[in-house]
């Protein structure tokens, strides 16, 4: 019984960080219809931006997020801008290489600045183990499922109560109707990059603060993938739902079985549902009449 909670309380964890990350692949496909493969390096610049801020320059820990999250911000702008922007129009599998192409380019600056070799995180959330019901948790994990639960919160209230969020759903829903309500799809667009970006760099953090910054991080921004298209890749509370799903397989599967194979079930998963559901658990079946 207390393996069984450790698992299950290690599986919320890893699902709720996951969510964060899938909710900008999310939010990105649903306005624009651009699968994004740079998510996970996204992650992976959230992570070593923080570290380079607090560990490097000294900075506090407070202004060193706040600084990260307007790095992010201004990430996304600018990929949206200077990159995707001028994709408009474009055949879908361009589009598609170019964020394959964005991906390493990015994790190419990070090993530039920062090398390539693991280093510790200083930790901004306690690590001293928690007896929970028998079980033995990281207070880390505890406070990352919080933070990320309080996020995704956030951003669903953005989402439904501001006005921004509102148009963002607008646009998603149908970019011409938008267009004729005075909503600027460019504009929109942009948003949707800066909230990926920020989403990510706040699942960096997290990461970053449990098993500490390296290139492997980038790895764990895969595994939004399994999530996305289990949940559906158009469904935000999809999103949600397939992280904590797939972050309790994972966790399962490593608790039980071990062998590795925790690594391999998210992506099972994944060709299961593109074989039976391709829609996803929560996403929307299109139907076109020719």
């Amino acid at each position: 019984m207390p393996l069984f909670i450790q698992l299950t309380l290690t599986g919320l964890t890893n699902g709720a960080i996951l969510a964060l990350a899938a909710l900008g692949f999310v939010l990105i496909y649903k306005s624009s219809d651009v699968i994004n493969f740079a998510q996970g390096e996204f992650l992976l610049i959230g992570a070593y931006v923080i570290f380079g801020l607090v560990a490097q320059f000294g900075v506090a820990w407070p202004l060193g997020m706040i600084l990260t999250v307007l790095i992010a911000v201004a990430l996304g702008i600018a990929v949206e801008r200077l990159v995707l922007r001028p994709m408009i129009g474009e055949p879908i599998i361009s589009v598609i290489m170019v964020t394959i192409g964005l991906a390493s380019l990015l994790k190419a600056i990070v090993g530039a600045i920062w090398g390539t070799i693991p280093q510790a995180f200083p930790a901004f959330i306690p690590s001293a183990p928690v007896k929970i019901l028998g079980a033995s948790v990281g207070e880390d994990r505890l406070w990352a499922f919080v933070i990320a639960i309080a996020m995704l919160g956030l951003f669903n209230i953005f989402f439904t109560r501001s006005r921004e969020g509102i148009a963002m759903r607008a646009v998603a829903d149908d970019q011409q109707a938008a267009l004729s309500m005075g909503i600027s799809v460019k504009r929109i667009f942009a948003w949707a990059w800066s909230i990926a970006a920020v989403t990510a760099s706040l699942g960096g953090m997290l990461v970053a603060n449990i098993v500490g910054v390296s290139g492997e991080l980038a790895g764990f921004g895969l595994r939004v993938f399994p999530v996305v298209i289990l949940g559906g890749l158009d469904s935000i509370p999809g999103a949600i739902i397939g992280g904590i799903i797939i972050g309790l397989l994972e966790s399962y599967t490593g608790g039980y079985i071990g062998e590795g194979l925790n690594q391999v079930l998210p992506f099972v998963v994944l060709i299961v549902i593109l074989m039976v559901r391709p829609y996803g658990l929560f996403g929307q079946e299109i139907i076109e009449r020719v």
